[in-house]
């Protein structure tokens, strides 16, 4: 059993290493690109926190006011 865990342990250990790598500069114009971004059309984005807030009656950290009735 202990056996079990020590092997375990050590194939996690591994593959989290080996998940570690750094970004070429070469490979840091893919990062870059548009569709890479978390929010990549700002229009949608800002749409979709006004949905949000509206709905839920509360806007969290984006400083957005409102009351919740969708009327600002």
């Amino acid at each position: 059993m202990q056996t079990v865990r020590i092997f375990g342990l050590l194939v996690t250990i591994l593959s989290l290493l080996s998940s570690c790598t750094e970004v070429r500069a070469w490979e840091r114009g893919y990062l870059a690109k548009d569709e890479m971004a978390w929010e990549s059309d700002s229009l949608e984005s800002a749409l979709n926190d006004h949905i949000f807030f509206s709905k839920e009656a509360s806007s969290g950290g984006n400083s957005a006011a409102g009351g919740g009735c969708g009327c600002n």
